[in-house]
């Protein structure tokens, strides 16, 4: 359930996506949405992934962490970790421009120090991106963050960082039991140079679930999340709806025979593979729990005559690597 990612990082290998508060999937009560925080720490899950860009999540953060120092004291909040992205518009880096981004996510979320630092950029044809690297190591010298690691860099560019001497923990990427581009060359590397992977979009933003099973193919005023419509056209170009349903039918066996669901298999299935650190589960916060559906996964070991089963299913997809390039190559 747990990994010691770095010496002083101890995490749940499950983590609480806060995407979802940025808007797009229903609208987000704070008050509530800071109750619920409670549920998820006091299941375990103590490991919450966010974004400066995802709306008010810092701020939901900064007022959950007050909380608990009142509620129930530092130690509480000591074993809380806190991932959150910081994702500059490209264009010239200066160390003031850099540290006034991580000033001001220190300042929402209410830390000295930033747990880990997860870097996106959007253009890989703007060089800038070594420079702000560069002083944010600067600031993780300093003690404003402690971990740097990047989100959507492919293995071109991870290789280059790791060139220039910038010391990375982990890389956010998709990866699922639909999309298995990391496989061909992000974990190799990442294996090679200690860097975990933490993944999102092994749900396929729900579609890998029961809900699905048997439908007919939802038509685009039926995918009612960003996330829906998103990962719809990804299992479209993976190999389309009737393939998509024999796949939910073998994942829907397994998890019978395990007495879980397609959701906890699904999730399993890439816990289990090389170099990853943890999943990113979005959380509903207010509007949909998982905690306990969640939870269930832990206990769920899968044997060879399962992934037997994917692995037959998966053989007759297309390869996503060739349709649409290495990891995060879909954003730019």
């Amino acid at each position: 359930m747990r990994l010691q990612l770095t010496s002083d990082l101890n995490i749940c290998r499950i983590l609480n996506g806060m995407w979802q508060v940025s808007g797009g999937h229903g609208q987000i009560d704070p008050t509530n949405a800071v109750k619920q925080m409670f549920e998820y720490v006091d299941a375990g899950f103590t490991t919450w992934d966010l974004a400066d860009i995802y709306g008010p999540a810092e701020d939901i953060m900064g007022e959950f962490r007050r909380q608990l120092v009142a509620n129930r004291g530092q130690q509480a909040v000591d074993n809380l970790q806190v991932f959150t992205k910081w994702v500059p518009r490209p264009g010239k880096m200066t160390k003031e421009i850099v540290e006034k981004s991580i000033d001001k996510s220190r300042t929402r979320l209410g830390v000295e120090s930033i747990d880990l630092l997860q870097f996106h950029w959007w253009d890989y044809a703007d060089r800038n991106y070594l420079d702000a690297l560069r002083y944010l190591s600067e600031l993780q010298n300093e003690g404003k963050i402690k971990h740097l690691a990047l989100t959507n860099f492919d293995t071109e560019r991870l290789k280059l960082i790791h060139q220039n001497g910038i010391r990375i923990v982990s890389n956010q990427v998709q990866y699922s039991i639909i999309d298995r581009r990391p496989e061909i060359r992000m974990v190799p590397f990442c294996q090679e140079h200690d860097i975990k992977l933490f993944t999102y979009g092994t749900l396929c933003g729900g579609l890998l679930s029961e809900k699905y099973l048997g439908k007919s193919e939802p038509k685009a005023a039926d995918l009612t999340t960003v996330s829906l419509k998103k990962y719809k056209n990804m299992i479209d170009q993976w190999g389309g709806w009737g393939l998509f349903q024999e796949l939910l039918l073998v994942l829907k066996e397994i998890a019978n025979k395990h007495q879980v669901t397609i959701a906890n298999v699904a999730v399993r299935y890439i816990l289990d593979k090389p170099a990853v650190g943890g999943v990113i589960i979005g959380a509903r916060l207010g509007l949909s729990e998982h905690v306990e559906d969640n939870a269930r996964t832990f206990q769920l070991n899968l044997d060879t005559d399962d992934l037997g089963k994917i692995e037959a299913i998966s053989s007759k997809s297309n390869d996503l690597f060739r349709v649409i390039g290495d990891c995060g190559d879909e954003y730019r």
